[in-house]
């Protein structure tokens, strides 16, 4: 385990304890580890295509109680967490501990991406939106390699 992980190991056990009330956390950690959950939460509901309405009517939570997380104001209890981990298929540490994500949300469009990265022609399409389906970056760079083509000068 290199240093990265034993440090997301690390907050993630503590986060645990402190919400099985084993432990207490200052505001400032609090706080932290509210912004940790609200972004694995939004990375999680994305890559689901599900919104706050949908987990509020799916799972019978409130509006506000949702926004809340997903705002980094409060964190869910561990019943809720347990709640997400199986309405979402994930484990506690995909929702609890800070993940290093790459830039794109879909790893075919992270890879389509990546040959564009290797074509130093190709680098423009890095303005590109991250969670684009790799079918349109390919089509963005066929019809920039095309426009090279009928103008070699450009």
């Amino acid at each position: 385990m290199d240093f990265v992980h034993f440090l997301c190991y690390d907050l993630g056990t503590k986060i645990l304890r402190f919400l099985e009330g084993e432990i207490a956390m200052t505001k400032d950690e609090l706080r932290d580890y509210g912004k940790i959950i609200a972004k694995n939460l939004r990375r999680i509901m994305l890559r689901a295509n599900k919104t706050q309405a949908d987990l509020s009517r799916e799972l019978g939570i409130g509006k506000t109680t949702i926004s809340a997380w997903m705002n980094g104001v409060n964190v869910p209890r561990m019943d809720k967490i347990d709640m997400l981990c199986n309405y979402f298929g994930c484990t506690r540490a995909d929702i609890m501990e800070p993940h290093d994500e790459g830039y794109y949300l879909r790893e075919d469009t992270a890879k389509m991406a990546q040959e564009i990265f290797e074509d130093h022609e190709m680098r423009i399409l890095f303005d590109a939106a991250r969670n684009s389906r790799p079918e349109d970056l390919k089509m963005a760079a066929d019809l920039l390699k095309r426009l090279k083509e009928t103008n070699p000068d450009g």
